[in-house]
């Protein structure tokens, strides 16, 4: 089959299908295409069904073509192509599909995930809106119910314009509540100073006034002795008196200081009660019916604006619930998706007739025929579920080396990997070609030479490995042992010595 597309109209493209290889279709005139000048999007569906690649369903042909077709810059790593710049969720469920793994809980796990990631995010923003204000639903419900019942009393009052009721209130609120509290402050006031004079008096009661030297003085005057072990038991005395009476002290001190504290805290208190009863006073002395009018039209003005913030509060609060149970219902859906990935992998992993085991089997062949050295593929769930892919070079004991991480052996991990996908696929509807540019690279001439054993009985499978190299490239040989490549191994030959040279056999643009 030859497909044309023309440089000047891309997006229109025809087919002919042909039975003999090798075909210079480009003088046939169009009319005699098979499909001609389809729009993009159909030649595109015709093309899958024309190759009809079902092992790669439900993706479409274009998917794997990235490791079918490595350039240069796809050697940077075996499983992570160049064209796969999204995220791993666009190209992890493909690669575990054509390993044989199950694809579809990769998939829903990544969708699992991705759902749970746009509810979490919405519910942060609603956090973000309430600020700090509550998050309780009950106490909003309930604060709410009350701002209303309040509102709907005043709104009675201002329809009925009777404010006999508010004034009742006021006045009810005044002497039960004000005055009460103020009686009871100014009893706890008095108290209060009456302990602090206590204090005060017996701080200053407590001095010791005996003094032995001033009593030895007087003793001497009238005769009589006051010395020796006597002056020095009342020296004892006073010294254990003197202590008593320092500890003492400091209580009595920290007591005024206590007692000081709540005195402010009352005397503040009752200077804001009184205003407050001044001003309720003020409100029921006032003859101006219009200007009581006025106050509780501007109360009602704040409870409504009260209310209507709260009821905001709460349909977010309504909605991040209801996130929250989206949320939880996720998590656990992911989890259990998270669990049959885990037992899906060791699965095909601990079955030697699964398709991953051959593909690793074939992988680990490749490479070793080449460099003497095995190599392994792995793939295994992260702690989150995701699929790690793995390709090591292993040393002489089995264990896994660091030799994977230079350019060379790097590439030779790539050439493995496509061959031995496309040898444990060669029973299913599945690509048979791939593509590898300069093949031969940074090797030594033994070891280009495995590879050139591998690459050909690969071929001899019914598979077609197309290689590009420049002629420096070309294993070294003795002159008696012939050509590397045969006459018919080598489709065309490029070079810079006029358009016969070129690719496309016409003069660059």
């Amino acid at each position: 089959m030859t497909i044309r597309r023309g440089v000047e109209e891309a997006t229109k493209i025809s087919f002919k299908r042909h039975a003999a290889g090798h075909q210079d279709l480009s003088a046939l005139p169009l009319a005699e295409w098979d499909h001609q000048d389809m729009p993009f999007e159909r030649a595109r569906d015709l093309l899958d069904g024309l190759l009809d690649w079902r092992a790669l369903k439900p993706w479409g042909f274009r998917k794997g073509l990235g490791y079918l077709l490595r350039s240069q810059d796809d050697f940077r790593d075996v499983f992570h192509l160049r064209k796969f710049a999204a995220a791993h969720s666009d190209w992890k469920p493909f690669l575990a599909h054509i390993l044989g793994f199950d694809a579809q809980l990769v998939a829903q796990h990544y969708e699992k995930e991705k759902q749970l990631t746009e509810k979490q995010s919405t519910a942060q923003t609603i956090k973000n809106e309430l600020g700090g204000s509550i998050e309780d639903i009950s106490k909003i419900e309930g604060i709410l119910l009350l701002k209303q019942k309040e509102a709907e009393k005043k709104q009675k009052l201002l329809d009925a314009f009777d404010f006999r009721a508010q004034d009742k209130h006021s006045t009810k609120q005044l002497v039960d509540d004000i005055d009460e509290r103020i009686a009871a402050l100014n009893a706890e006031r008095y108290s209060l100073n009456q302990n602090k004079k206590k204090i005060i008096t017996s701080l200053e009661e407590d001095q010791i006034l005996f003094n032995p030297d001033e009593a030895q003085r007087l003793f001497e005057e009238v005769g009589v002795l006051f010395n020796g072990q006597i002056k020095k038991d009342f020296q004892q005395l006073i010294a254990f008196n003197r202590a008593i009476t320092d500890e003492r002290q400091g209580y009595l001190q920290e007591e005024r200081v206590e007692v000081e504290a709540e005195l402010k805290r009352i005397n503040t208190e009752l200077n804001t009660l009184g205003k407050k009863r001044s001003e309720m006073l003020s409100f029921l002395s006032g003859t101006d019916i219009f200007g009581k009018y006025k106050q509780v039209s501007d109360e009602m003005v704040t409870l409504r604006a009260d209310i209507t913030s709260l009821e905001r509060q709460r349909g977010f609060l309504h909605r991040l619930q209801g996130l929250r149970t989206e949320i939880r219902a996720l998590t656990e859906e992911r989890g259990h998706l998270q669990t049959q990935i885990e037992a899906n992998v060791e699965k095909q992993n601990s079955d030697q007739n699964s398709l991953f085991s051959a593909i690793r089997v074939f992988f680990s062949e490749i490479v070793e025929e080449v460099i003497d050295r095995k190599a392994l593929l792995s793939v295994s769930p992260n702690q989150v579920g995701h699929l790690e892919f793995k390709a090591e070079i292993l040393d002489e004991s089995g264990n896994a080396t660091s030799a994977d991480l230079g350019h060379t052996y790097r590439k030779l991990l790539c050439i493995a990997f496509d061959l031995a996908i496309l040898r444990a696929h060669l029973d299913d509807k599945f690509p048979r070609f791939v593509y590898h540019d300069g093949v031969f690279e940074s090797l030594d001439d033994r070891k280009k030479e495995n590879l050139l054993i591998v690459i050909r009985r690969y071929a001899e499978m019914g598979l077609q490995p197309i290689i590009t190299l420049i002629d420096s490239d070309v294993p070294a040989r003795a002159a008696d042992e012939g050509a590397v490549f045969s006459a018919d191994e080598v489709i065309i030959t490029l070079h810079d010595e006029g358009q016969h040279g070129r690719l496309f056999k016409m003069k660059a643009w």
